[in-house]
């Protein structure tokens, strides 16, 4: 019971677009309507509505990540296989928000701010952030929903070779499948709309 309740907490955590209605509100920027891949994420508050709001928004949406997990990890067994739903909860509350009729955002921030949360017990977000790196910076991959489809590919395929728990291992499995589907599902619908216009 206990577990369901911080899934939904997670859930409805993550499902708030703060992306998308500060910039709306205190900008009058719909960023979905102004960007390229109607995108509510924050990489698009940067490039529409400044440095300044995306940085905001940026740790907002981390933070919205962050707290049912990190709540969640200090009353339940983390190592338990239910706890995976619980990590994968903000993500996939970012992912098909209800605020949007189910559509929603990449969930790169809330995805790293949901590992965080994970701290000490599992440094999973470091796995991550080192193949974001690596192929952003020395590998370079692109374009950017490519990189991001590799990285979460092998960030998934690490922590489950890795022995991490139960619960932590399908968490970040889910995480990666979440992630991966809202890359897809965006280039599929930037095909449809090129194709229109073609």
């Amino acid at each position: 019971m206990r577990v369901a309740l911080y899934v939904l907490l997670g859930f409805f955590s993550g499902s708030v677009m703060y992306s998308r209605l500060l910039p709306l509100h205190l900008c009058g920027i719909d960023i979905v309507a102004a960007s390229d891949d109607g995108n509510p994420g924050t990489a698009n508050v940067f490039k529409h509505a400044g440095v300044g709001l995306g940085v905001c928004c940026l740790l907002l949406d981390m933070g919205k990540g962050f707290l049912p997990v990190y709540l969640a990890r200090r009353a339940l067994a983390i190592d338990a296989l239910p706890f995976a739903a619980v990590i994968a909860a903000p993500v996939a509350g970012h992912a098909f928000s209800p605020f949007l009729k189910g559509e929603g955002g990449k969930a790169i921030a809330a995805s790293f701010g949901a590992l965080l949360a994970l701290l000490p017990h599992s440094y999973a977000v470091f796995v991550l952030a080192v193949y974001y790196l690596f192929f952003s910076l020395v590998v370079i991959i692109r374009p950017n929903h490519r990189r991001s489809i590799v990285t979460y590919g092998l960030f998934c395929a690490t922590m489950l070779c890795m022995g991490a728990s139960p619960g932590v291992s399908l968490g970040c499995m889910l995480i990666s499948l979440i992630v991966i589907d809202r890359h897809l599902h965006a280039r599929l619908a930037a095909r449809r709309a090129a194709a229109q216009t073609d």
